[in-house]
């Protein structure tokens, strides 16, 4: 989910970026933050407490600070962490990645086991995930997996500051182990996410692309009956790639938009608006450059 891709060639100009900014600082929300009911209740963006000087053009940073600024996350890191440098890209291909996550005791990592679950799959920091799951302490459980083993420690750190007890972090390769894990979960899988992936823009490395057929067979096995698949990217290429693997199972998925006429996509089938209430981290920093977010959610049909 926290792949980096040069956006240089598509930036907008230094005008355009100021006036996304004023539209933060007003906390005038782009149509992508506007609430959907589609997975989550609405939610409202409360008033960041930010101290940014409103004359001042807003980093993508600190647009980032504020989306997530009701988390109220420490700058602190802990001794054992230690300062976080993170590797942007990672080949899950390599050996090192090929042995299946432990299984953890469901348990005793969530209150209560049985909740309706989301995983996220390539969650990144974890922020977009810990923000779902303090929205909805009592009603759903979060899993993330991430390929970063440091990512998923730091997320950790973070989920004990914020005491939740609906939110867990796995150091996992999801190619390998989303089906070892979600099998033994108790509840059931009420939605995966897959959002901005690494892109892998060389031919040769489409193949280390997450959305392959066995990890969407893997999905469509485990999700309920009615439980929801979202996708997107800010790479065309990547997002085009990801809705044909789950395109081609029209007999177990279908798009939101056929479930539900209210949901408004463009002339593409591309979901005009973010469903999930909060934006993730990539996302706003490619929105900030001007790159459209491409994304699908599909349903699981009810087969009666």
């Amino acid at each position: 989910m926290a792949s980096f891709v040069c956006l240089h060639s598509c930036a907008v100009p230094r005008a355009a970026k100021q006036a996304l900014s004023s539209l933060v600082l007003l906390h005038k929300l782009p149509s992508s933050l506007q609430p959907n009911h589609c997975i989550t209740k609405a939610f409202a963006s409360s008033s960041a407490s930010v101290s940014i000087d409103a004359n001042k053009e807003l980093r993508s940073n600190e647009l980032v600070a504020l989306e997530y600024a009701d988390l109220n996350l420490t700058d602190k890191i802990s001794q054992e962490l230690g300062h976080v440098r993170i590797r942007q890209h990672v080949n899950p291909l390599s050996s090192s990645f090929s042995v299946p996550a432990p299984i953890p005791d469901w348990s005793e990592v969530f209150r209560d086991p049985t909740l309706p679950l989301m995983v996220d799959i390539g969650c990144g920091s974890g922020r977009f995930l810990m923000w779902l799951a303090k929205q909805n302490p009592d009603s759903q459980n979060y899993l993330g997996l991430e390929i970063r083993a440091k990512l998923v420690k730091r997320a950790v750190f973070w989920v004990k500051e914020l005491a939740l007890s609906n939110i867990h972090f796995i150091f996992a390769n999801a190619s390998v182990s989303f089906k070892h894990l979600v099998s033994t979960y108790p509840g059931p899988l009420m939605l995966v996410s897959i959002l901005c992936p690494d892109p892998h823009f060389k031919k040769r490395h489409h193949k280390r692309r997450v959305v392959q057929k066995p990890l969407v067979d893997s999905i469509l096995t485990s999700l309920m009956p009615g439980g929801k698949v979202f996708i997107q990217s800010d790479v065309l290429e990547v997002a085009v790639n990801m809705r044909k693997q789950f395109d081609l199972e029209p007999g177990a998925l279908q798009h939101v938009d056929t479930v539900d006429p209210s949901v408004l996509c463009d002339d593409e089938g591309w979901l005009l608006n973010n469903p999930m209430g909060i934006r993730t981290e990539r996302e706003i920093h490619a929105e900030f450059e001007g790159a459209k977010i491409y994304r699908r959610l599909y349903q699981k049909r009810i087969h009666l």
